[in-house]
């Protein structure tokens, strides 16, 4: 693997912001971390993503351990409680309601070219699909006849295909079958292709606007690798993008999402990591709780919202995020 690190100046600035919730009084922190750099025309700087203002709001609470959020554009947010087998939805009512009971033990979402949900199962071991009809079917659970370890997140390329991560979370090691860890491509004809076997525990993955670049998390071992994307969709030239590390701070790279000026959102210790399409840090949305994971919403897609351990939160951004299965 070829390793590129940067070396950056930070200036950290704390703002403490009110997190809004009429029925819940909690704090939360706000920081922003300025990458010391020359860009005259503001571009890629946490100014041009979040106003001094925006407010971090805690929508509800009181989950279990919640992760994989996705925006409907029938105008919803889906998100998953994995522990008590749930994927709750979040109507404009502001309600949370029961989506779907039991959900496979879901974790990461997305939808594909036809709004159809994609969902990661830990307990049954595969990716699913939900028709128009609301059946659910099996896209992926096997690998060379080998089932799979716990499908984690997954994200719709614009041919159709479907990349998803495959680490060991929610499933024992005397139940693993292949004997490492994955990132894979589920082509529109149902082919599985293997592209990465060497990260320590893949998690969150995204392509960078154009898909030229494919970003997975890699939590244990604390960053974000970043390949080139072939046109045949397999990727190469495996490199180090950012590292995600603070002592002082709970949480790991986990979920990963990427706005259209090619910046790259990703949980982490302490909240929510921005980095610039280069791996700078511009800054960082503090959370009170461990983030899990992120979507964009709403439809201007300029709503961040945030999973939590067990709250959803959501902010207000300046730059809108990139649509599944555009």
């Amino acid at each position: 693997m070829k390793i590129k690190i940067a070396t950056i100046s930070l200036l950290l600035i704390v703002l403490t912001l009110a997190v809004s919730n009429p029925s819940q009084k909690v704090r939360g922190n706000l920081t922003k971390m300025i990458a010391q750099t020359e860009n005259p025309d503001k571009k890629n700087t946490m100014q041009s993503i979040l106003d001094d203002s925006a407010k971090l709001e805690k929508l509800a609470g009181d989950f279990q351990f919640i992760e994989g959020p996705i925006w409907h554009p029938d105008g919803f947010l889906l998100f998953s409680d994995i522990p008590a087998n749930i994927i709750y939805k979040f109507a404009s009512n502001q309600q949370v309601e029961v989506f779907r009971r039991p959900s496979g033990k879901a974790n990461g979402n997305t939808l594909d070219k036809e709004n159809r949900l994609l969902t990661a199962e830990h307990e049954n071991r595969r990716v699913s699909r939900t028709e128009k009809d609301g059946k659910v079917i099996t896209l992926a659970d096997r690998y060379e006849g080998k089932r799979l370890n716990s499908p984690n997140d997954l994200v719709v390329k614009s041919d159709g295909s479907i990349y998803f991560t495959d680490p060991r979370y929610g499933v024992s090691k005397e139940q693993e079958e292949l004997g490492f860890y994955g990132v894979y491509r589920l082509a529109s004809d149902g082919k599985l292709t293997l592209l990465v076997k060497d990260l320590v525990l893949p998690n969150g993955i995204a392509f960078s606007p154009d898909e030229q670049k494919l970003y997975v998390n890699n939590s244990e071992a604390g960053y974000i690798a970043v390949f080139d994307v072939k046109p045949d969709g397999t990727v190469t030239n495996q490199q180090l993008f950012a590292e995600l590390k603070d002592a002082s701070q709970g949480g790991v790279p986990d979920g990963l999402k990427v706005d259209l000026e090619g910046n790259v959102y990703s949980t982490g210790p302490g909240g929510v990591w921005i980095l610039s399409p280069d791996g700078r840090v511009l800054g960082k949305i503090s959370v009170p709780e461990t983030a899990t994971n992120l979507a964009w919403g709403e439809n201007d897609r300029k709503t961040l919202y945030i999973t939590a351990n067990t709250s959803l939160y959501r902010i207000r951004l300046k730059i809108a995020g990139v649509r599944p299965g555009k």
